[in-house]
């Protein structure tokens, strides 16, 4: 085992490191106790270069788990949910040797496999962690992306300076932000408070209790924030730094945001879970446009989509072809994008989430934001309705601001739109719903009728 980032965290001494409820752990103990649970994974079996799932979400056992695999220069895959089709893809395709649990209990439990995939043997050789993580498989089996943990450490371990910041673990536990945001905290000497429920109301709680500065997040959630007034039900005065990625902003929720949260910067950050996240800096915290300051990033737009090239790049997909790389070696991100003049990015939605109405592209971002200054919209969404004579049109849902009957939404909202949007734009299917669809990553769900 030889982990000299082990060694960094441990020079910070009684730094505190990681807050989980009642526990509290400063970066000696981190270092300390990942260190014996390394032993402990070795003396069940685990090798360097062995592919180990680890079950488990925010929790101090989950990050030592990972921490300790890392140590062990194992290949590790975090796992939050372990569906039936997740533990398919990890034990049949990506080769899996251990599944280690790590919840309330640590358990350790050898599998089959024996992790020798062609691509693991570039780190298996080298001596370097491996880093799996699953796609979200919303178009069917998840891919299983490979990647160079080492590197990922490496880019993140710096000294530590001026005042330690609290930051919350919100971002999933086996998605590129989430392990992107844990890796960041630790290795920068701030201080992780982990949340292992997700809700608004939890979240919230946490950030008043532990007087919490930074806020990792994404739109959808913080509209949820917004929507159940979270930010008044609790005391989120120490906030400085609003952080959202993963989809895209709506333009009409970051002005609520703004007003809700007046005092705190609100940044668009940008990444894939096979390039990584860039750095990114904002003209204000009322654009959603964005630059990429990250040296090591470079981008560009063909074609109204955005491709990045980054040198923490993935190595691969270990159970499916290889398509996303163009000839020259940029990743497809699938996001569509525009260039907004002086370096800077405006993302406009995702290629799959566009609405064909007869030939017309309609992007569900721009009805959405619309529909966010209607005085009788409190949230919606928009996705496209199959149709036998344009092959789709528009369709919303929407959450209504106050008790008011379908009807009268649909003609106020006709009313609101009517001059603001092209024919072929505006909505031909209005429901009216409780609530708005989410999934569990905290995306609004648009797959709601093809």
């Amino acid at each position: 085992m030889n982990a000299c980032w082990l060694g960094s965290l441990e020079d910070r001494g009684d730094r505190r490191a990681l807050i989980d409820g009642e526990i509290s752990l400063s970066y000696k103990q981190v270092a300390q106790q990942a260190r014996d649970l390394a032993r402990s994974f070795m003396q069940s079996g685990i090798t360097p270069g062995q592919v180990v799932i680890v079950h488990g979400n925010y929790s101090i056992n989950s990050i030592l788990a990972l921490l300790a695999l890392a140590a062990i220069k194992a290949i590790v895959a975090p796992v939050t949910n372990l569906t039936p089709s997740i533990e398919e893809t990890l034990k049949v395709a990506c080769d899996a040797s251990f599944l280690v649990t790590a919840l309330d209990d640590m358990t350790v439990v050898p599998l089959a496999g024996q992790s020798r995939h062609p691509l693991y043997r570039s780190l298996q050789q080298s001596g370097i962690a491996g880093l799996i993580l699953l796609s979200s498989g919303s178009t069917g089996k998840p891919k299983a992306i490979l990647h160079n943990l080492d590197n990922l450490i490496a880019e993140k371990d710096k000294q530590s300076r001026g005042r330690q910041l609290v930051v919350i673990l919100f971002l999933m536990f086996d998605h590129i932000g989430g392990v992107n945001t844990l890796v960041n905290v630790l290795f920068s000497g701030n201080c992780a408070v982990v949340v292992r429920e997700r809700t608004p109301e939890r979240v919230c709680r946490e950030l008043e209790r532990h007087k919490v500065q930074v806020l990792p997040a994404n739109p959808t959630f913080l509209n949820l924030i917004r929507l159940g007034d979270f930010h008044q039900r609790h005391d989120l005065s120490a906030l400085r730094l609003i952080t959202y990625g993963t989809e895209a902003m709506p333009l009409q929720l970051l002005v609520h945001l703004r007003e809700i949260f007046p005092r705190v910067r609100l940044l668009q950050t940008f990444g894939t879970s096979e390039t990584g996240i860039a750095g990114t800096q904002s003209t204000s915290s009322q654009s959603t446009r964005f630059k990429i300051v990250d040296d090591s990033f470079e981008y560009r737009i063909v074609e109204g989509e955005l491709q990045l090239k980054s040198p923490g790049q993935f190595l691969g997909y270990l159970n499916v072809e290889n398509t996303s790389l163009t000839a020259d070696g940029w990743f497809r991100t699938g996001d569509l994008a525009e260039s907004a003049g002086n370096g800077e990015i405006q993302i406009l939605g995702r290629i799959n989430d566009v609405i064909n109405v007869g030939g017309e592209k309609v992007l569900p971002l721009e009805i959405e934001a619309l529909l966010l200054s209607c005085p009788q919209v409190l949230d919606c969404v928009a996705y496209g309705v199959n149709n036998a004579i344009t092959g789709q049109v528009v369709g919303v849902n929407i959450k209504p601001a106050y008790p008011i009957s379908s009807d009268g939404l649909r003609r106020a909202v006709m009313d609101f739109l009517a001059g603001k949007l092209e024919r072929y734009k505006m909505p031909v299917k209005i429901r009216k719903v409780d609530e708005i669809a989410v999934s569990e990553r905290s995306k609004k769900k648009r797959n709601i009728e093809l």
